[in-house]
């Protein structure tokens, strides 16, 4: 949930600095683009931590070879991700890339929810709810992009 979390509460922030003057956050799309890049920053740098990194490896789908380094270059992404959420040009570019990224992923979360596997010590988020939370952050991606 923490994702959803610096998601939401990061939008909140940046959007209110927008209406308290701030002009470069006065409209919805970049304090939704610093918000992903909050989340990014939060999920990529988990996957650079050693419990975290064991677990995330726990989570890649049989069959696909090195899980260990799958897990870093998926945590390389997301923080090239983030970097490129704040930089205008490439903004959009960098939301969609991460959409499609988010959506390459989601059978690891899959796979940790069925296995019952943990992450950051704790349960998998159930299925059900990884979902709605998944569609949440892929529209977040989208939206932020056009």
């Amino acid at each position: 949930m923490a994702p959803f979390f610096a998601l939401a509460g990061g939008f909140a922030i940046f959007r209110l600095l927008g209406l308290a003057g701030i002009d470069m956050l006065d409209d919805w799309q970049t304090p939704l683009r610093w918000a992903l890049a909050l989340m990014f920053v939060l999920t990529g740098t988990t996957h650079f931590l050693p419990g975290w990194r064991r677990e995330m490896a726990a989570m890649v789908p049989p069959g696909l070879p090195r899980p260990e380094l799958l897990v870093a270059l998926t945590g390389v992404l997301e923080l090239a991700g983030a970097v490129g959420l704040l930089i205008p040009r490439v903004a959009p570019l960098a939301a969609v890339l991460l959409a499609l990224l988010m959506l390459a992923m989601f059978p690891a979360n899959v796979v940790a929810a069925r296995h019952h596997l943990q992450l950051g010590g704790r349960p998998a988020t159930a299925l059900p709810l990884r979902t709605a939370l998944q569609i949440v952050f892929v529209g977040a991606a989208v939206a932020a992009a056009f």
